[in-house]
């Protein structure tokens, strides 16, 4: 038995050796094609890791850069809705918004019919040097065809802006001729306004319309204050409808003309952030001088903080619509590529302790962005009554222990309505689908000689022109092509006022500029009207 035995037991070994062999080998084998991806990463940059091992193993070739360009907006985006990332390339244009001069060709334009469409021409600047004129169309840029639906006005920005001293060529074309005239135009400092008008609305009341807070803003305004005051003004209009923010700086150094010595204007706290407070200095040559602000909806960040500095300290009376309700600071951080992220770092308060942020969940900026639709379809910009705060947002005013609450824009003393009778689903239609600009500036490019002809100066237009009805008509026509509802012939009457107001302002601003359109739709804008009332004439 023995001998049977031991030769099989030699067999079976070697045998269950060369499998066992043979399994080793392919698992080494296989150990070896796989190793790398089973390594432990030790370092705590997780992102960075992902990026090398992306760039080491995947299985295309991959640039890491755009990777990262990719990357970086994905994870500023589950943060707050304020917090951005901003390229390198889009940089220049985003600051040149708020530095108050950019350089470029110095011409206000509109896209119509895909074509851009000169509407005014800056004084003294490189366009007009050259002899370019308002109602010209831009259809070349550097010999080549700048004209169809590629062209957006993004795209027109970006290449009509270029260094100074740079040169572009345009090739021009003007009505009552076919022929294309080229013009070479070197790219001149253009000056950016951050107030639309600054003019007596009454004998003796100043208006001053502040599109943003800007690094000029606060030299504008002052000169435009100066400049009513010395017309007779005893009280001021100050509008920020509109008005998105800015520099906050911008925002404290205007409230300091108004308010009295350490009155306190703003102060700001975060995580990160220790507690800084802003006061008034004493210095401001306006502290005496009555006031109202006007906001709305769209009114937010350093305009709200201008807003409730006002409201908080006593200092006078806010009118319109409750405000945006952004109270969080960004703080600008560079890359060494030139891009930059915006981060927030802070809330800011109101000299009575509210933050007036409205509520927002991380990472959903889409939802945040419907608030203003919301605030519309629940009625608030109809209702006062709609609008409801909890009692635990309830602070009070510094002086009068007049009730304000934070936590969602400021509410004004006066809240002023949209009146439904004017402002019909059919105006709003008309207007997001741009048939009333659109309509106003086929109107000009036809008539503008004629018109500068007829009037000699704006007052001869304002009191004497009136809407034509193939005007009129031109908007319905227009309307119906773009499938604007009409409930019945009822609502376009209703929508007359409006439609012949925009009308006429908006061609006051083609012939002339933003002054003449502002003295022309303050006229029968109801908020404004309340302001000059509460004020008194």
């Amino acid at each position: 038995m023995k001998k049977v035995f031991i030769p099989f037991m030699v067999a079976l070994c070697i045998a269950l050796g060369i499998v066992i062999g043979n399994f080793y080998s392919k698992l080494k084998t296989q150990k070896q094609l796989s190793l790398p991806f089973n390594r432990i990463v030790k370092t705590n940059d997780k992102i960075s890791d992902v990026l090398d091992i992306i760039e080491e193993f995947y299985v295309d070739t991959i640039v890491r850069d755009s990777l990262v360009e990719q990357v970086i907006p994905e994870i500023i985006s589950q943060l707050d809705p304020h917090s951005s990332y901003i390229p390198a390339k889009d940089l220049q244009m985003v600051n040149e918004e708020l530095s108050g001069s950019f350089f470029g060709i110095g011409v206000q334009f509109n896209l119509q019919n895909d074509t851009i469409y000169v509407i005014n021409v800056i004084s003294g600047g490189p366009s007009e040097k050259v002899g370019i004129m308002a109602g010209d169309r831009i259809v070349r840029v550097n010999d080549s065809v700048f004209v169809g639906k590629k062209v957006t006005n993004e795209k027109v920005i970006s290449t009509l802006r270029g260094d100074k001293g740079t040169k572009i060529k345009l090739g021009i074309v003007r009505r009552g001729s076919k022929e294309i005239t080229n013009y070479v135009v070197t790219r001149g400092e253009v000056p950016v306004s951050s107030i639309d008008i600054g003019y007596m609305i009454t004998p003796k009341i100043g208006y001053i319309s502040v599109n943003k807070f800007g690094e000029t803003t606060y030299k504008e305004f002052l000169n435009a204050l100066t400049n009513v005051k010395q017309q007779g003004a005893k009280s001021v209009i100050v509008d920020l409808r509109g008005n998105a923010g800015g520099y906050l700086g911008a925002a404290v150094e205007m409230l300091n003309e108004f308010l009295k010595k350490d009155d306190l204007i703003v102060y700001m706290q975060g995580a990160h952030q220790k507690r800084v407070d802003s006061y008034a200095d004493g210095t401001g040559s306006f502290q005496n001088m009555k006031m109202a602000v006007i906001i709305d909806e769209f009114s937010g960040s350093a305009s709200e903080i201008f807003a409730g500095a006002i409201q908080d300290n006593d200092r006078g009376t806010i009118i319109g619509r409750r405000s945006f309700g952004k109270g969080l600071v960004q703080r600008p951080i560079e890359f060494s590529d030139g891009s930059m992220v915006r981060l927030t770092v802070a809330h800011y308060y109101t000299p009575s302790g509210r933050c007036i942020q409205k509520p927002y969940e991380k990472g959903d900026k889409a939802e945040y962005e419907m608030d203003i639709e919301k605030r519309f379809k629940h009625g608030e910009l109809y209702h006062r009554d709609s609008i409801h705060f909890d009692d635990s947002l309830k602070y009070y005013t510094l002086r009068r222990k007049a009730v304000v609450y934070g936590g969602g824009g400021i509410m004004p003393d006066f809240f002023v309505p949209l009146d439904t009778t004017k402002f019909t689903p059919y105006h709003r239609q008309l207007s997001a689908k741009s048939v009333i600009i659109n309509a106003s500036l086929r109107y000009v490019d036809q008539n503008r000689k004629e018109l500068k002809k007829k009037y000699k100066n704006f007052e001869d237009y304002k009191n004497q022109f009136e809407i034509p009805q193939s005007l009129l008509q031109d908007v319905f026509d227009e309307g119906e092509k773009v499938k604007a509802k009409l409930k019945d012939e009822e609502e376009r009457r209703q929508s007359l006022p409006m439609i012949k107001m925009q009308l006429k302002a908006l061609i006051a601003r083609d012939l002339w500029d933003m002054t003449e359109y502002f003295q022309i739709s303050n006229e029968e804008n109801d908020i404004v009207r309340k302001a000059i009332d509460i004020l008194g004439t």
